[in-house]
């Protein structure tokens, strides 16, 4: 099947990537002769691992092979692979059924909405598990631009952080926060590989933004970590967040994302401002 074969080349890539990140030194290994790719060699994960090299290999190449649970934890442990990423192998194995994903979730409950609303001068969402943004309160229009009047992919963030320009200038470090995204992204897409809307996205928006053509390939992961950010909006000037994500218990899937304005900055003030002009 197609979504097999897709899921096997994700597998591929992923070990691929992450076989070359391990260095010699790290595996316990003698430097050796000079290298001509950086990382282990496949023999040398193979008998780390205690597993045969063709199989190995053939694991590398993407064939339909089935994969037990004992062979991932020692290719976890071989690759140094942290929490999240060996999460991510074993979902990619098939270790773990995939989710099913609606196409869009439409719309958040009104008590939910009520909460969002609660929230001044926080500028606060709802996604999905794909990053559709279900719900927003006044203060992420002002921010982030006026949700109700755009579709359903420009709502997603991670389409609009890689395709709408003006994220480039909103977001003081794009770079890193774009790739921090894309790294909960991908975590997620472990899940979802089988999904067919994952694969025309994917597809998409390679077509769309050259950054997330070069980067998606990397197969970088990240966790839902509390981060800081910095915006540079337009009226308001420099902005500085806490954003906080938090599971919403009664919906599983969805995700309540919070920017707290940074104590000890002008940012309260400045939402507080920028809300009362938009009202």
């Amino acid at each position: 099947m197609e979504t097999d074969a897709h899921r096997y080349k994700e597998l591929s890539d992923f070990l691929k990537t992450r076989r070359a990140r391990v260095m010699p030194s790290q595996a316990g290994l003698p430097p050796g002769p000079r290298r001509r790719t950086p990382g282990l060699r496949r023999e040398e994960v193979a008998q780390l691992a205690g597993i045969g090299l063709t199989w190995y290999t053939w694991l590398e190449q993407g064939r339909p092979i089935r994969v037990s649970a004992q062979v991932l934890e020692s290719l976890s442990r071989v690759l140094l692979l942290d929490r999240q990423e060996r999460l991510h192998l074993f979902h990619l194995a098939n270790q773990a059924v995939p989710m099913d994903m609606p196409d869009f979730a439409g719309t958040a409950s009104p008590v939910l909405q009520r909460v969002l609303d609660s929230l001044r001068l926080c500028p606060s969402l709802v996604v999905d598990r794909r990053w559709n943004v279900l719900a927003w309160n006044e203060e992420s229009c002002a921010l982030f631009g006026d949700f109700s009047g755009m579709n359903a992919r420009q709502r997603n963030v991670v389409w609009a952080v890689f395709t709408e320009p003006r994220y480039k200038k909103l977001l003081v470090d794009w770079e890193a926060n774009a790739k921090a995204l894309l790294g909960r992204f991908r975590t997620v897409c472990g899940k979802l590989v089988e999904d067919p809307w994952l694969v025309r996205f994917v597809g998409d928006l390679k077509e769309q933004s050259e950054e997330f053509s070069l980067w998606w390939p990397l197969h970088e992961i990240q966790g839902d970590n509390e981060v800081r950010k910095r915006l540079d909006h337009p009226v308001a000037g420099i902005l500085d967040f806490e954003v906080s994500l938090f599971d919403v218990g009664d919906a599983p899937g969805l995700k309540l994302i919070v920017h707290t304005p940074l104590p000890g900055t002008e940012t309260a003030e400045k939402m507080r401002s920028l809300s009362e002009a938009h009202a």
